[in-house]
């Protein structure tokens, strides 16, 4: 069976990413990728940035680490997710206790998913973003706890899996891609890789 994007078969794709649900998402395009992970890359960014350019600008890093390893065939595909609360960002939380202080923060309010990808080879860089507004129903502290003690969301931006639990009971509505609350928005992906 061909493939669905031809304009990417001299490419050697692949997905910078330890998350497995961004494999999940990117598996969905049906596009053949690889995944290649390097430990400890610098996640911090400059104040005076927007919110929106917080992801982009992250993702960009993670793309940095990985260009002098890369060949001319390679195309990588790196991304960076955030919520944004409308007063401060929040990553990934620092243990326990932050995350239980993330999820009190969201209880009850509307916040936004924003997700930066860059897509780069050898020759050049592409970047975008994704935001999804998501409205959360309140949450009492019984239910926080369950979660973080039972679902350990400590590698997710603003502590929680919109595919776990949390987003069963917690989640009333969202404007924009449900995926990019996951943490790749694959509509927009796709688009960008079909002009690549």
């Amino acid at each position: 069976m061909k493939n669905i994007l031809p304009n990417l078969s001299r490419y050697k794709i692949v997905l910078g990413s330890n998350s497995p649900r961004r494999r999940e998402l990117l598996a969905g395009l049906d596009i053949d990728f690889e995944v290649q992970t390097i430990p400890g890359i610098d996640e911090s960014f400059p104040e005076t940035l927007r919110p929106d350019e917080v992801p982009v600008y992250i993702a960009g890093k993670k793309a940095e680490a990985y260009i002098p390893s890369m060949s001319a065939d390679e195309l990588l595909i790196t991304a960076d997710t955030i919520v944004w609360t409308f007063s401060e960002i929040l990553g990934k939380p620092k243990g326990r206790e932050d995350a239980i202080a993330m999820l009190r923060k969201l209880s009850g309010r509307v916040h936004e998913v924003i997700t930066g990808v860059c897509i780069t080879t050898k020759e050049k860089t592409v970047s975008f973003s994704a935001s999804s507004a998501v409205s959360f129903a309140g949450l009492d502290e019984e239910e926080i706890v369950y979660y973080v003690d039972k679902y350990r969301p400590f590698d997710k931006a603003g502590s929680y899996g919109i595919q776990e639990w949390i987003g069963y009971v917690a989640v009333e509505a969202i404007n924009g891609s449900f995926y990019n609350v996951m943490g790749l928005p694959v509509r927009l992906l796709y688009q960008e890789l079909k002009k690549f």
